[in-house]
């Protein structure tokens, strides 16, 4: 499996504090059946603002920990979790924010609370640029537990969508678990994510999420979301 969305470098947004903690989730991401790991650490304007280059000198430097800690047949990946900004574009551009391993995918958050009146501006934006836009945790957005024709209609514009593992759980609320069937039972979800921010959070719960997920999807699709989609991403292929 290759985790779509973590936060597994040290001391640069609310996730990993320190290297220490970054090799513990590594390790946990890998016992529970995870060959690759996207780090999707936060850039969001006027907080987390380390650049492509510094994340990229981390995402080297836990490469090489795990080589130095026997952790064979894990793979890292350089991305990031941007917060949705009319700047986005040029954040890539200046190589502040990153794509997903160069690619021309990106991932990017939306409010919480309050629904983005310019989202779907956005979406058209990017894909007019050439980027393909990726939308991480819907089920998480109230206004999205609310409606969730929000996604289809960015769906329809060609944006895809990222859901969490502990959504599937209850991890972030009972609301969110019944959002995410929904929008799994309408395909409408490309891609799974762990969104980890410490060790002992979510991936021991790994084994227990995919017996839930199992229960709503069938085997090609929980392969297509957990696999699949991702390599794809990562080569740079159509979704």
């Amino acid at each position: 499996m290759i985790d779509f969305h973590s936060h597994i470098l040290p001391n640069i947004d609310d996730g990993s504090r320190n290297i220490e903690e970054s090799i513990k989730l590594i390790k946990e991401a890998q016992q529970v059946g995870f060959t690759g790991i996207i780090s999707t650490s936060h850039y969001l304007q006027g907080y987390y603002e380390c650049d492509e280059s510094s994340r990229s000198s981390l995402v080297e430097q836990l490469k090489k920990q795990i080589q130095s800690n026997n952790l064979t047949n894990m793979n890292l990946y350089l991305g990031s979790e941007i917060y949705v900004t009319e700047e986005m574009i040029d954040l890539i551009e200046q190589q502040k924010a990153s794509t997903i391993n160069g690619t021309d995918y990106l991932l990017f958050e939306l409010p919480m609370n309050s629904k983005p009146l310019f989202a779907k501006s956005i979406v058209y934006n990017l894909m007019e640029r050439g980027y393909r836009p990726i939308i991480a945790h819907p089920e998480r957005y109230s206004y999205v537990k609310e409606d969730i024709t929000f996604v289809k209609e960015l769906k329809d514009m060609g944006a895809l969508f990222q859901s969490n593992y502990g959504s599937a759980i209850g991890m972030y609320g009972i609301e969110a678990k019944r959002t995410l069937k929904k929008l799994l039972k309408n395909d409408w979800i490309s891609f799974l994510g762990s969104d980890v921010h410490r060790a002992g959070q979510v991936y021991p719960e790994i084994p227990r999420i995919i017996k839930k997920l199992g229960k709503w999807i069938s085997s090609e699709k929980l392969e297509e979301l957990t696999i699949l989609n991702a390599q794809k991403v990562l080569n740079n292929e159509f979704i």
